[in-house]
């Protein structure tokens, strides 16, 4: 399969005009809907939105690949369009972009085109391609520089895979020679220094070629031997063999996915983003040949040594309010699935048990109910000690999930309760960070006990007696005093609490002020003690979380000139969305047109959440949308706190706007 086979002329605008990326995407998605690609537009736009949200696929160079794998792709293909003013796409080196080719790669389907798309990337390092394209003055001209260059390229890859095969077959025959003579070979010295590594990003079409590349082309520049294996979505391409390793002189691991590593131990490694590999090829090698790289010992002490030091590189960049949300967010997305499955458990117990409702039994009358409620209160139970947990693992990696796990605990039969459980995963992480450079001076036969001996129990002991002693007595009566402070709120403070929450669940649809919110709604399911309730928090949280995505659909329907025929077709997957309160559905609307989009939906939100407020509603579970509204408290007016705040904000967004092309 050749380039031009994916790239057809009407997906090519040699002078496209767009005012920023959310345009320069919108555009390339148009391009590759009329090369007949997609099988779900909109779905596939969404794909390369979330795409970005993992790291800009501006490059550097001027160069832009956006792309995405999906089921919306119905086939391989590529868009290519030139902004010759160049847009701000939020590139790597902070240049603007002026040369965007767009992939669509088929979800579980032929992997034939990534060889392809390798190619490709490839190929538009070298500056007199590029040039060329530019140069173009029609979409068949422009083909037909990309089919000249990859004639050259083909052939230089014909080359490589003859002598790659000549190597292997030499290889092989050598296998059959004497030990000393192999290990006598492998001790004389090399003429260059070779370097190897690994290149991985976590969707394995663009980035990871391009690191590899970047890498190949800056050896070739200092004269050194190199070779880079590529953890791509078609597997592991020019894999690194047992005597390359032997022979390296150093490894550049620039991956943001794991990769197995536990081959190079022994040897000095660098572990970098996927993006340096792209944007400092040269530091990293020079790094390598300089001596200046730490030796990875493998598993144990020094595995977590590389992996911290890779960790404080990134710190030394963020700000301390990046650093928390960042290690929050990590035990967050670890307690989620905890919380979300034992809190919809336990409100499955509630509605399959209305026979005893009002009674002590309530929730456990019937077996299924107990066994549901059971379940769902053990899972539940592990939101704070696992909330701690990842937190301190995100600090200090795997030594401080143990302190961090049993920190969380003691704040749950402490009283210190879900604030506990934060004090508790940062005390670990940070502590653990501590003992580690206390026990850095230790010898060397003495290495060996620090993961298995001297963490476990001097970071139990440590987290244990700050945690009795320090934190949980006044975390304890903080809570009592918010309790207190909740349960004595009148009526208007309440409806401005949930005007408040409702409202930040729709300012970053996902967001950290979405987030935020969110967290605030999940700690309220269980008191000081342990123990799930129902929360009028959680239920502003959830009613205004779910009004964007059914406010867009509602909107959509009243006011059809205010959105393109494209829009319009995710109507129906928006009301899906939204009543499964999964807020993301709004991001692509957001995305392109915030100004008009966002507060409409703010003010929607922020209406539903007071209503629910108003009317007394709570809800036991986290998360469910509107199938879990049987166990909700007054769930009709809550039912019509939602439909009233995604009124309001359909109205908003029709008056506010504009109208869309309707072709």
């Amino acid at each position: 399969m050749r380039i031009i086979d994916l790239l057809k002329p009407q997906s090519i605008d040699l002078n496209a005009r767009v005012k920023d990326k959310a345009g320069a995407i919108d555009h390339l998605v148009d391009l590759m809907d009329k090369g007949g690609h997609l099988r779900d537009k909109e779905g596939y736009k969404q794909g390369v939105l979330a795409r970005e949200q993992e790291g800009s696929t501006g490059i550097g160079e001027g160069i832009a690949i956006p792309h995405s794998k999906t089921a919306a792709v119905k086939e391989p293909g590529l868009a290519s369009m030139i902004v010759r003013d160049g847009v701000d796409y939020e590139s790597l080196d902070d240049e603007p972009a002026n040369l965007f080719f767009m992939i669509a790669a088929p979800a579980g389907g032929a992997d034939v085109h990534l060889a392809v798309l390798s190619r490709l990337s490839r190929m538009l390092m070298d500056d007199d391609f590029r040039d060329a394209l530019l140069k173009a003055d029609s979409p068949e001209a422009y083909l037909q520089v990309i089919d000249k260059a990859e004639q050259v390229q083909i052939a230089e890859e014909e080359a490589e895979a003859a002598a790659e095969k000549e190597a292997a077959e030499k290889e092989a025959a050598e296998k059959a020679e004497a030990e000393a003579e192999a290990a006598a070979k492998a001790a004389a010295p090399e003429e260059k220094p070779y370097v190897i590594g690994v290149t991985a990003c976590p969707t394995g079409i663009a980035h990871t070629y391009m690191a590899a590349e970047a890498l190949e082309k800056k050896g070739a520049e200092l004269g050194i031997d190199i070779k880079i294996e590529t953890n791509g979505s078609g597997g592991v391409k020019n894999q690194l063999t047992p005597a390359d390793i032997e022979r390296a002189k150093g490894v550049i691991v620039a991956c943001d996915k794991n990769v197995p590593v536990e081959r190079f131990a022994g040897k000095p490694v660098v572990f970098v983003k996927v993006a340096a590999g792209i944007k400092e090829p040269e530091r990293l090698i020079r790094e390598v040949l300089d001596g200046e790289a730490p030796i990875f010992h493998g598993s144990g002490a020094g595995a977590q040594a590389a992996a911290e030091t890779a960790a404080d590189d990134d710190e030394a960049n963020e700000s301390i309010g990046r650093q928390i949300y960042k290690h929050l967010m990590n035990g967050v997305s670890h307690m989620l699935p905890f919380v979300i499955g034992g809190g919809i458990l336990i409100a499955l117990a509630f509605l399959f048990d209305m026979g005893n409702a009002g009674t002590a039994k309530f929730g456990s009358g019937t077996p299924l109910a107990a066994f549901l409620k059971t379940v769902g209160g053990l899972s539940f139970s592990m939101m704070m000690p696992i909330l701690a947990g990842y937190i301190a693992v995100s600090i200090a990696d795997r030594p401080a999930l143990m302190p961090g796990i049993v920190g969380g605990f003691l704040a749950t039969t402490g009283g210190s309760g879900f604030f506990g459980a934060l004090f508790a995963g940062f005390l670990a992480g940070y502590l653990m960070r501590a003992l580690k450079k206390a026990f850095s001076g230790l010898p060397q036969a003495l290495e060996g006990t620090k993961p298995v001996l001297l963490y476990p129990v001097c970071g139990l002991v440590l987290i244990g007696v700050l945690m009795t002693y320090v934190i949980n007595p006044p975390t304890t009566v903080f809570n009592q005093w918010l309790a207190a402070t909740l349960g004595s709120m009148t009526t208007s403070s309440k409806v401005v609490l949930g005007l408040i929450l409702g409202g930040m669940m729709s300012i970053d649809f996902g967001g950290p002020i979405n987030k935020a919110a969110y967290v605030f709604g999940t700690a309220s399911l269980m008191d000081a003690s342990g123990n799930a309730v129902s929360s009028g928090i959680m239920a502003s949280v959830m009613v205004g979380g779910m009004v964007p995505p059914i406010a867009l659909s509602i909107s959509m329907l009243l006011f059809k000139g205010k959105y393109t025929p494209q829009e319009r077709h995710s109507t129906i997957t928006n009301f899906i969305m939204g009543l499964s309160f999964i807020t993301e559905g709004a991001i692509p609307f957001a995305a392109s047109d915030p100004i008009h989009v966002i507060p409409p939906c703010a003010i929607g939100a922020a209406v539903a959440g007071a209503l629910s407020m108003l009317f007394g509603c709570a809800l036991p579970a986290p998360h469910g949308g509107i199938f879990v509204f049987g166990v909700v408290t007054n769930w009709p007016m809550y039912l019509a706190a939602l439909l009233i705040g995604s009124l309001v904000a359909a109205v908003l967004l029709g008056i506010f706007r504009a109208k869309r092309p309707q072709e």
